[in-house]
């Protein structure tokens, strides 16, 4: 709702007005009805808990960040901790019938929605990049199955508890029931080596999962980052950390070979040259069912989702051809050819590099 100096030791973790901010003598008011409201100067209003008339008798921001409105018998009727945005507090839920998804930023200066979530999948935890103007995403991560292959997740809850390890002595973790399986229990995210309850985990601008702490025995206002997802480097021993950050979908912009997390080389139809910033994809001619384009081909290549998805088949190459000259939204495809899969992409991005030559990337291009 305002700019937060960076060097304060305030950090935002909720937003009421994603993609609407608000003018200067905005106002925020909580009415006798029992309404809070957020509206500009002129009185227009921004956004609202749409409580009114539901017996709210106060509001109040809890120690673990979740501002709420209550009732004359201490009842939340609207809490913020349903309604997140970025950032997962501790205490927090996701639940399958309810919020069930963080969002990440458009950019570090836009607070409207962007294209990257973590949350609930079925049995799974994922995190997923939405194309841009199109109805297709991508899976970058997925968690183990915590049904063991039955049910699904129905709530999982952020904890920091204090251990008796003596090397240790706060476990950052998630608590989870399941929904049609007797599953349930705990996993442990990071275990910090201090107090650890001002935590929270965050879908950053870049696509990757974070977890900041406010370290108590450092200088003050420090947040030390205390969890990653997908690390720098593959060699890595934690199982949940398996994924290196060449598995972000932009870590090399629009275009880019990526290995051991940096971005290597630019591919294009001269062959690979030196990545920059600038890499992007051949400009394309308009769409004529494939009769005015061709591909040029990247060896050694991987979609920065095929942890998770080879695409449809066993197909043939031509086939596989065949169905992005179809598409007019397809820029490119990615074969593996001995196992004969196909993934069409209406975006690049990043390519991983692999040691297996049979898997590679296709590129359109004009003819």
């Amino acid at each position: 709702m305002g700019n937060s100096p960076s060097e304060s030791f305030y950090r935002w973790v909720w937003h009421a007005n994603r993609a609407r901010p608000v003018k200067e003598n905005a106002t925020l008011s909580l009415g006798k009805d029992g309404n809070l409201v957020l509206a500009e100067a002129s009185g227009q209003v921004v956004w609202q808990t749409n409580t009114a008339n539901k017996n709210v008798v106060g509001l109040n921001l809890l120690l673990n960040g979740n501002l709420v409105l209550y009732d004359n018998k201490g009842k939340f009727v609207w809490q913020s901790f349903d309604h997140p945005s970025d950032s997962l507090l501790v205490g927090m839920t996701f639940r399958s019938t309810g919020p069930s998804r963080i969002v990440s930023r458009a950019a570090i200066n836009d607070d409207s929605e962007g294209p990257y979530s973590y949350g609930l999948d079925g049995r799974f935890l994922t995190l997923k990049y939405q194309v841009r103007n199109s109805d297709k995403f991508f899976y970058y991560y997925k968690s183990f199955d915590f049904g063991d292959g039955r049910g699904a997740l129905a709530n999982m809850t952020f904890e920091a508890e204090p251990e008796d390890d003596q090397n240790h002595a706060y476990e950052l973790r998630f608590a989870y029931t399941m929904n049609g399986s007797p599953s349930s229990g705990t996993f442990i995210i990071t275990r910090p080596k201090y107090n650890a309850t001002l935590s929270f985990l965050r879908v950053d601008v870049d696509g990757n999962l974070r977890m900041y702490t406010l370290d108590p025995l450092v200088e003050y206002g420090t947040w030390d980052v205390t969890f990653v997802q997908l690390t720098r480097s593959d060699d890595t021993t934690d199982t949940a950390n398996a994924l290196s950050e060449c598995h972000l979908p932009k870590r090399c912009g629009a275009l880019g070979v990526c290995e051991d997390s940096q971005c290597v080389a630019c591919p294009t139809p001269q062959g690979l040259l030196g990545w920059s910033k600038q890499c992007a994809p051949p400009v394309l001619p308009p769409c004529k069912n494939g009769a005015n384009v061709d591909y040029y081909k990247v060896v050694g290549a991987e979609h920065y989702s095929s942890e998770f998805s080879d695409g449809s088949g066993p197909v043939k190459l031509a086939d596989c051809q065949k169905k992005c000259d179809s598409d007019c939204k397809c820029v490119g495809f990615f074969y593996k050819a001995e196992s004969s899969k196909c993934l069409v992409v209406p975006e690049l991005g990043t390519i991983v590099k692999v040691s297996n030559t049979s898997h590679a990337a296709y590129i359109k291009k004009s003819k």
